[in-house]
């Protein structure tokens, strides 16, 4: 058995081959800016998640998966959600996107900034099938960024039982406790079913 990554994201790739490599699952990723790029109009992260895998197994020809990650931010109605890499324009940068979410949230108060990055992983079978799990991590939106590591809202998501953001985390914490992590989990349990 060997899957697919379809993600150009070398920042999802590092994640997702460590956590894939720690569960024994065979995968290939794709050669750098190989992959042709998905226009993600989904109405959400299950959809776009879908449309990522089909368009990499078009690609590959094998077994794909793909993810779809949202911040969702219980003061902001959900917000960014499935917007939460474009958050602050479609060519943004990742600094762009934490500016405009700490600027909505100003002078909120700490315990109504509970936020939750959930992430949706589909796997195209080629056969029909598609199939979902996901994961998620609760916390909350801090004031300012803190920590240099890991990636996108990192920085200012706040993750109280390590009482760290998970930009402060090793790769190593991160990815025992991070919503792709939880939904990387849930996708083994399902390849240890037989899916493929």
């Amino acid at each position: 058995m060997e899957l697919f990554v379809a993600t150009n994201n070398q920042h999802k790739i590092s994640e997702i081959s460590a956590i894939l490599e720690r569960h024994g699952i065979k995968y290939r990723i794709p050669k750098k800016d190989e992959l042709p790029e998905v226009e993600e109009t989904g109405k959400d992260l299950t959809e776009n998640a879908i449309l990522k895998a089909k368009a990499g197994y078009r690609f590959s020809g094998l077994p794909t998966m793909a993810d779809d990650t949202g911040l969702e931010v219980g003061y902001l109605d959900g917000a960014p959600g499935v917007y939460s890499a474009r958050f602050a324009g479609k060519h943004c940068s990742y600094a762009d996107n934490n500016k405009k979410l700490l600027k909505l949230l100003e002078d909120v108060e700490f315990e109504k900034r509970k936020a939750r990055f959930r992430t949706v992983i589909a796997l195209v079978l080629g056969d029909g099938r598609n199939l979902t799990v996901e994961g998620s991590v609760e916390g909350y939106i801090i004031d300012e960024p803190r920590g240099s590591n890991g990636f996108g809202y990192d920085p200012v998501f706040y993750y109280p039982p390590l009482d760290k953001t998970l930009a402060e985390l090793s790769s190593e914490e991160k990815n025992r406790i991070s919503h792709r992590a939880n939904a990387l989990v849930e996708l083994d349990q399902l390849l240890k079913k037989g899916v493929l």
